[in-house]
């Protein structure tokens, strides 16, 4: 490989060489992701690290530095509109720390043997199959119920709800989280943030697609409070993550700002296209990106990293291209609606 070539960018760390638009575009992807469909995008940047070129351990650590950075924006705007239950958050930190460290560990041993590569993706495969699986039931689920006349806001039955039942499980010590509304074990939240830590610390991931959905459906916290204190909760033990992995010699900081910036700029605009886009067209763009993610991951398994990194970034640049068209676009439309209201 040509070390002069101006598109390659040497990692002091990890001693091997990137293609840094690609890290841009992750980057930028993950912005306009996360902002668009409400949810991070770390999923897509430790497959994506990889991908690239990345040792998997390097991608794991490089990933839980970059979710660190995103989330203290994120969690100061939240709290601004009172959505953190910072009793909560740190009742459930001491024990997602320990989840982490156990899951980092358990990548540097894997990485000993010479079988994290493998270990991972595979995992990842299956993580990323579930919630494939969960977002096309949950548009089957909707789809039907506009044949049946349901209305958005119309609560439907069958929903998820273990809360009620585990806070019956009153094993002390018994404590009460005033902004999320609840009383409960503290040991309900603390496991809670154990499992999704050790995941978070295994895959790279900051948990807020297992520890958001836990925190609504196990811990009982009306949705606004769980993005709000699971972002909180991301920041600190993302910090303590990075910290671990960075005494460990796996984290890349020239990645990690090369893709900050370019989150940056692509979660103003992923933020802008929510308004003017359907609720039906988010979760299957969303579905799309999973999906493309997981061929991509397996074809890298197989020994075709060039086609894995073409199909990624190729759709994942695609996906980002129709956000920020239906922003356009309806901006456009906005604008002259409000002129001809004008005149």
């Amino acid at each position: 490989m040509d070390v002069s070539a101006w598109y390659m960018m040497y990692m002091p760390i990890s001693g091997i060489e990137i293609f840094w638009p690609g890290l841009v575009l992750i980057g930028f992807a993950v912005g306009v992701i996360g902002g668009f469909f409400g949810m991070g995008g770390a999923w897509l940047v430790t497959p994506g690290l990889n991908i690239l070129g990345f040792p998997m351990a390097f991608a794991i650590g490089t990933d839980i530095a970059h979710i660190a950075g995103k989330s203290m924006i994120a969690t100061i705007r939240h709290a601004k509109f009172g959505n953190v239950d910072v009793r909560l958050g740190l009742a459930m930190l001491v024990f997602t720390m320990i989840g982490i460290e156990i899951g980092a560990r358990i990548v540097i041993y894997l990485e000993a043997i010479g079988l994290v590569g493998p270990v991972v993706r595979w995992i990842y495969v299956g993580f990323l199959a579930c919630i494939f699986l969960m977002v096309l039931t949950d548009i089957l689920k909707k789809r039907k119920a506009e044949r049946e006349g349901i209305k958005e806001g119309d609560k439907l039955k069958g929903g998820l709800d273990f809360s009620s039942t585990l806070h019956n499980i009153k094993i002390p010590p018994m404590m009460h989280f005033p902004q999320a509304g609840i009383y409960c074990s503290l040991w309900l939240p603390a496991i809670v943030g154990f499992v999704t830590g050790v995941l978070a610390g295994f895959l790279g991931i900051g948990g807020g697609m297992l520890r958001m959905p836990a925190l609504i459906y196990f811990v009982g916290c009306p949705t606004h409070v769980a993005v709000g204190t699971d972002l909180f909760e991301v920041m600190i033990s993302g910090l303590y993550g990075a910290f671990t992995y960075t005494l460990k010699g796996r984290i890349e900081l020239v990645a990690v700002v090369v893709m900050l910036c370019g989150a940056a700029v692509g979660a103003q605009i992923g933020t802008v296209a929510t308004k003017y886009a359907r609720g039906m067209g988010i979760r299957f763009w969303f579905m799309v990106c999973i999906l493309v993610c997981m061929i991509s991951i397996i074809l890298k398994q197989y020994g075709f990293p060039l086609i894995a990194g073409v199909l990624i970034l190729g759709v994942v640049a695609l996906v980002c291209a129709i956000i920020m068209g239906i922003m356009f676009k309806g901006a456009a439309a906005e604008l002259r609606q409000k002129r001809a209201t004008d005149i």
